[in-house]
């Protein structure tokens, strides 16, 4: 009886650590934004900056329910893992995309664009940007005319 006892709690306990650990954050969600190139709440968490070696950087956003970025052009394009949530990506003059957490978007190089969560959910993906032709370039802000239409 104590055997079956012992092996009921140890079950339980693997069953729990298990769950724990599929719940549990690899990374920290990082601080939240306070630049104006944005509406809502972002939180970002830098990985790795470009540097001599790897010119590139890697980085992770949280985005708070109906958080999204002002329209934007990575000279060098720019891949993004959407880790969490429901989100929208939307380029230039196309009508916009519903992404969800396991997909993964090409932001082609000089392709302005625009991306955020979508309304009620929470967003986030782990973002890598080469550098080797600049930064980021910042254009417009993305309006709630245009983000609501991308229902």
């Amino acid at each position: 009886m104590k055997k079956l006892l012992f092996a009921s709690i140890l079950f339980s306990s693997a069953f729990c650590l298990k769950s724990e650990a599929q719940e549990s954050v690899a990374f920290p969600k990082g601080e939240i934004s306070t630049t104006d190139i944005h509406t809502g709440t972002i939180w970002l968490s830098e990985f790795s900056k470009p540097d001599s070696i790897l010119n590139f950087s890697v980085a992770m956003e949280t985005y708070a329910p109906e958080s999204k970025l002002d329209w934007h052009i990575h000279p060098a394009g720019q891949i993004l893992l959407i880790t969490k949530g429901m989100g929208y990506y939307q380029e230039e003059g196309k009508p916009a995309q519903i992404i969800h957490k396991g997909d993964v978007i090409r932001c082609l190089p000089g392709v302005p664009h625009g991306h955020g969560s979508s309304p009620g959910n929470s967003f986030a993906y782990i973002a890598f940007t080469p550098a080797q032709k600049g930064r980021t370039i910042w254009l417009k802000r993305l309006t709630e005319a245009e983000y609501h239409a991308a229902k």
